[in-house]
């Protein structure tokens, strides 16, 4: 039987096989003392082998929960939710909303797991909406990204709690005490950006003892030390997560490809590995494991679909971290005293 407070694993649905989830989890296991009780959800056929491999077979802190279907990348969202109930996927969030688990890793169908979180486990109290977050690397540190794809479109209600849920998820990851919280447009100007910005703008500027709101800011901005939350609708934020991941990857080809140029500049890029070793791990996804799923009643990782073994890994510490700082209890919190500002404004 499952332990109370567990981490529920979706070790089916990544691209690179559960494999590398139960090998995340073996390394989760050893570097993070005290880390919740595992349950790998999935067709345990396929799992008790891999788990005897990776030495997790009669693990004390690891148990076993059976799931018969497998949501792929190319299933349709809602159609996969309604059509595959026994799915890791479900299973895996039907184990938190029976209290089983509190926390779910996945790297399966972000749309297929956005959807089947919001559907079982609704949002906390005071939200209509949850939010993926995305951090990104900047000068001298990270930045959160928040909403990065749940939501398309959004009223200004709904930046003002992104506003909130970043804060607290930077206060996790980012350890920043107190995060600078901007919001995404294409001005820094009064006035500047569609009727939703700017009556967001005003939103955030009435809520300053709950988020330490700097302001607008621009595109150029972002990747300087001027905020840790950045606030935008799903649609935006997506279309920047997927274009910076794809300017990255094109400037490691053409760097690849120039270095490879000629004799001297092979040789130049030798003794600089050290340098492009670092700037690797610096830009490196796999140190956040995806976007988690913020707002909704359990702790939701999504990691990459790609994920190999280093990113399971740290998508749990992950979940360990949510779990630690009580972060919905605190978002709900704050939630709360947001509303009833804005509310006695109105009034």
């Amino acid at each position: 039987m499952p332990a109370a407070g567990s981490i529920a694993v979706d070790a089916m649905g990544g691209d690179l096989g559960p494999a590398e989830a139960v090998e995340g989890a073996r390394l989760a296991l050893e570097e993070y003392p005290g880390l919740s009780p595992l349950i790998f959800v999935g067709d345990t056929a396929v799992l008790k082998p891999l788990m005897a491999r990776a030495g997790l077979a009669g693990h004390p802190s690891v148990t076993l929960s059976h799931a018969s279907e497998v949501i792929t990348m190319d299933d349709k969202p809602l159609l996969a939710i309604r059509r595959k109930k026994d799915s890791s996927m479900m299973r895996a969030i039907e184990l938190v909303k029976n209290g089983e688990a509190v926390a779910v890793v996945s790297s399966g169908n972000t749309g297929s797991l956005v959807a089947a979180a919001i559907l079982k486990l609704r949002t906390l109290d005071g939200l209509d909406r949850a939010a993926l977050a995305a951090v990104v690397p900047r000068a001298d540190g990270h930045f959160v990204l928040l909403d990065a794809g749940a939501n398309p479109d959004a009223h200004p209600e709904h930046l003002v709690h992104d506003a909130i849920i970043g804060t607290h998820y930077a206060r996790i990851e980012l350890g920043c005490a107190s995060p600078r919280v901007g919001l995404l447009t294409i001005g820094t100007e009064e006035g500047k950006g569609n009727a939703v910005i700017a009556e967001t703008h005003d939103a955030l500027k009435r809520i300053g003892s709950l988020v330490n709101y700097v302001g607008p800011v621009e595109g150029f901005q972002l990747f300087s030390n001027n905020v840790d939350v950045v606030v935008c609708d799903g649609f935006v934020g997506n279309i920047c997560i997927k274009s910076w991941e794809s300017l990255v990857k094109f400037f490691g080809n053409e760097l690849r490809s120039q270095l490879k140029a000629n004799p001297c500049r092979v040789t130049g890029a030798f003794f600089a590995r050290g340098a492009f070793a670092a700037l690797r791990q610096r830009v490196n996804p796999e140190r956040y494991a995806g976007a988690p799923l913020l707002g909704v009643n359990g702790n939701i990782i999504k990691s990459h679909g790609s994920s190999n073994r280093q990113s399971w890994k740290n998508a749990i510490r992950v979940a360990r971290d949510a779990i630690q700082y009580d972060l919905n209890h605190r978002i709900e919190v704050d939630v709360a005293s947001a509303n009833n500002l804005l509310q006695q404004k109105v009034a």
